[in-house]
Order: structure tokens, then sequence, then C-alpha cells
């Protein structure tokens, strides 16, 4: 039996890359205009990573790949861990090298899960990836282990990340087993108002315009401004997820039962999920105990994925 891989969770804080250079031309994660529930439900899921991963649903074009790699970015300073379409179940828990295997070597290739330790792992267009792999991919957030046994080895590992996963509901849905097994769930909508779309055009051209500014002169006021505002809210949301065990939840565990009881939820996640984003939020509010308004704050933006 091979030994147990450490936690990422023991072992050290997320691996933070400096990002004053802007090495990757992404739109910085505080200057995404609007989109508060889906920025809310990523920071909960990284305070939090037991709720079970962030499900993003909306159609093209409403900045779901960008603000997942802008937070990807912001937090450790790199693109998120991508797992394709085609994955198949050797690329996602690992397996012999195939390469290696082509020389006549045996060498183990560890897996997309165990890459994404510590990290965001992210699945664009889950609803079009093989249920089975989906899964697989459920199963190790909710639990924090992955076991693989295959080509004759037995390897278990303590896997921690962020899942984050998109879809397009008009190109097909998650079977209702896989959907309910979302602790989070966001809903994008298309910014309709002039005013917030004029925003959002002279945001995304200024970044641009500022990025061509770095490669000339190697310096940007505004793309510095958007590091220092990453950086404050990075050591917000690492301050709450080491104060998250922390908070009381305890006074309102009954108004969670309530709260599902009321969704007519089956089985006993539903509460679970809302009690640990209630809790999620209270940390990164620097309180002690959580309040009804984080509770009320969970129901409203509808991030909490109470389904019948």
């Amino acid at each position: 039996m091979d030994a147990v891989a450490p936690s990422p969770e023991l072992e050290q804080e997320p691996r933070q890359k400096q990002n004053t250079e802007f090495s990757v031309p992404i739109l910085p994660c505080s200057f995404i205009v609007g989109q508060e529930p889906l920025k809310l439900a990523l920071e909960l899921a990284y305070i939090a990573p037991r709720l079970g991963g962030v499900l993003i649903s909306g159609q093209r074009g409403t900045g779901k790949s960008t603000a997942v790699r802008a937070f990807a970015q912001m937090m450790y300073g790199d693109l998120p861990v991508t797992l394709p379409i085609n994955a198949t179940e050797d690329r996602v828990v690992g397996g012999l090298d195939v390469d290696k295997l082509m020389q006549s070597k045996a060498q183990w290739k560890d897996g997309l899960l165990v890459e994404a330790r510590g990290k965001v792992l992210y699945v664009d267009e889950i609803n079009l990836l093989d249920d089975h792999i989906v899964n697989i991919i459920l199963d190790v957030t909710s639990t924090g282990k992955l076991e693989v046994q295959r080509d004759g080895k037995n390897k278990r590992y303590d896997v921690s990340f962020t899942l984050v996963g998109t879809m397009n509901p008009e190109e097909g849905g998650l079977r209702p087993q896989l959907l309910d097994r979302f602790g989070l769930m966001v809903d994008v909508r298309t910014a309709t108002s002039k005013e917030a779309r004029l925003e959002i055009l002279e945001t995304v051209l200024k970044f641009e315009d500022e990025w061509v500014k770095v490669q000339q002169s190697g310096t940007s006021e505004f793309l510095e401004e958007a590091e220092e505002d990453n950086r404050q809210k990075r050591e917000a949301l690492e301050k709450a997820r080491k104060h998250f065990f922390k908070v009381d939840v305890s006074s309102a565990l009954g108004t969670c039962v309530a709260l599902a009881e009321e969704f007519k939820v089956e089985g006993n996640r539903g509460e679970r999920v809302l009690a640990m984003a209630a809790r999620a939020h209270a940390a990164l509010q620097g309180r002690e105990q959580v309040t009804p308004e984080d509770l009320r704050l969970i129901a409203r933006e509808q991030v909490t994925f109470l389904r019948e």
C-alpha cells in the first residue's frame, strides 16, 4: 500500500505567485462589474472547501469563465487547473504514463485532481462531461479523499481544492442526482441595463489599453490599483478561512432546518450546506457567531443549492 499523500491544508497556505507583472492578461477580479452572487459563491467555496463546489449556470458571453479565472489568479497567482470535456478517467485520477509505457517504462502519472490540490479545479461545460467522471470529481470534493486502484497500484491522497463548474443550460443540464451534489449554485444573467453594459464595456477596454501600456512601458497605475485591491481581498479571504471553524453556528441550526423544510428539500444535505455557507459568510465578516443576516443573505442571493 502506498503512503497517503499529505493534505495541502496541513502543509501550507495556498501558494501565491506575485502577480505584479500581470503575466496572464485576465481582467482583475476586483474590476469585474456586477455578478455579486457569483463572486460571493466563489468566496464562500474558498472559505469552506467542504461546501461541495460551485455550479455556475448562464448563457454564453455572461463572464462565467472570466470570473473563475480572475478569482483563481487573485487567490493563487495562476489560472485554474482546467478539466477538458474529453478527459478520460486516467487523466482525472491518475494512471500509468502512456508516453513512458511506449518506452517500456512503467511510471505513474498523477491525474488532474491531484494537480489541483490547493487550487481551483475548473470544469467548463460540466453538463457535457461524462456522468461517471462528474461523480468521481464530486466524491473527492465532498470527502477530500482520492483512492486510485488501477494498473496494480493502490494510491491514496488527501485532496482539497475549490471545484467550480460552468454550464450553458441551452446545451442541456446535469442529471438531478449530480445536480444535487453541488453545494452552491449561481444563475448568471446578462446585464440588461444600458448603464451596466456601458460600465462593463468601458472596464474591459480600459483593461486592454492598460495591458498594452504595461507591455510597452512596464507600468500601469490602473493595474497596480487592481493588484492592491486583489491583495486586500485575498488577505481577507485567507483570514476568513482560518477563522471558519471558530464561528459559532449553533444558534442558527434550527433556522437552517426550518428553511430546508420550507423548501421541501429531500435528505439532509440542504441544511448542512446552508449552515456551512452562513458560517463562511460570518467568518468573512469577521463575526464570532452566525446571525440571521448571514442566513438571509445566502437565501436572498440564491447561492445555496436548495432543491426539491
